[in-house]
């Protein structure tokens, strides 16, 4: 009795696998969407709440960068009383050396720049008796260069900022020659220099390059030329002198005749020995160049003006903050009171 159930169970099995029913195909249809009426209700409130926030912050940073600016237009820096003191009328009372006319760096902080590619000018001047007007922003161009590749090297422990030492346009011309200026005068847009935009490009992706850990020199450089391509325009890779097709550094070497290696750079500070050579220890010094030589400040003040009697012209680095300079007066001094007694 039971087996023959069993086989009733089994074909009723079979049955059912070869005969299977009828499939129920799905069927969908559209329905309008259900908004809860409670939590539309809590948006409106939520959206209403975040309206007056923005408002409120709309009106605190509004004051803030009217505070800030009035801070700004009442800021004081501690300068030296030019009243009562008798000035030169004008640098035409003097004896001067050649130089071309300076040329205004706007804003940017590429003073090293101007200063250095201004006494090459000179030199060629005296040297060669060619008056050529050089380039400075060729100079710059190779400068962020240069220090977009330390920043790899040192993976990101430097700061890149716009400023520099005037030797490092002797350094640079050793490596990349120099150009005049109407070839490159090395912005894409405004003639009035503005660097503003492009360091903080450069900066902002190097922080890109710094916080993912990516240290591709060969293409860190090939996107900051990128950058550099956008705002100043590309250096040309030659250039045509009387005729003659030549690279940068044949133009220096061949025309301009000048050695970057016949020059020096001289200070005076305690903490170096007096005559011998060392680094000057200046954020603007980032590659640490430690070929400077240091003298008492007497000997220098003397090799100064020695050189300049002499018809030489010199670089001389100073510091727009100076209590002693003073635009304005068109005119700068030494006052007693910033002087170390020692």
């Amino acid at each position: 009795m039971k087996r023959a159930k069993c086989l009733i169970m089994i074909l009723g099995f079979q049955v059912l696998f070869m005969n299977p029913l009828p499939a129920q195909k799905d069927r969908v249809k559209y329905v309008p969407s259900y908004n809860d009426p409670v939590l539309k209700q809590m948006k409106i409130i939520r959206d209403s709440i975040k309206a007056v926030e923005d408002s409120l912050t709309g009106t605190i940073r509004t004051q803030l960068d009217k505070n800030k600016k009035d801070q700004e237009d009442c800021e004081r820096t501690l300068r030296f009383d030019f009243t009562g003191v008798t000035k030169p009328a004008s640098p035409d009372v003097f004896k001067a050396a050649f130089h071309l006319p300076p040329v205004a760096q706007y804003n940017t902080g590429t003073c090293w720049a101007f200063a250095g590619t201004s006494l090459v000018e000179a030199e060629v001047a005296r040297l060669q008796g060619l008056q050529i007007k050089l380039s400075e922003m060729y100079m710059v161009y190779y400068e962020y260069l240069e220090k977009c590749r330390y920043f790899v090297h040192q993976r990101g422990a430097f700061h890149l900022s716009q400023g520099s030492e005037p030797n490092t346009v002797f350094r640079l011309i050793k490596s990349y020659g120099i150009v005049p200026h109407d070839l490159y005068p090395g912005y894409a847009g405004d003639e009035k220099y503005d660097h503003s935009c492009l360091s903080h490009e450069i900066r902002t992706y190097l922080q890109y390059i710094k916080d993912n850990d990516f240290w591709d020199e060969a293409l860190v450089i090939a996107t900051v030329k990128l950058i550099l391509n956008k705002y100043m325009g590309e250096p040309p890779a030659t250039l045509i002198y009387e005729e003659r097709t030549m690279t940068p550094m044949i133009f220096v070497r061949e025309i301009l005749k000048f050695n970057p290696d016949d020059y020096a750079g001289v200070i005076s500070t305690y903490t170096l020995p007096f005559y011998t050579r060392g680094e000057l220890e200046v954020d603007d010094n980032w590659w640490h160049d430690s070929t400077y030589y240091n003298l008492p400040l007497d000997i220098w003040y003397d090799l100064l003006r020695q050189g300049l009697e002499g018809g030489l012209t010199a670089v001389l680095g100073g510091d727009v903050s100076e209590p002693g300079y003073n635009g304005f007066e068109d005119a700068a001094v030494i006052p007693d009171f910033d002087i170390p007694q020692a």
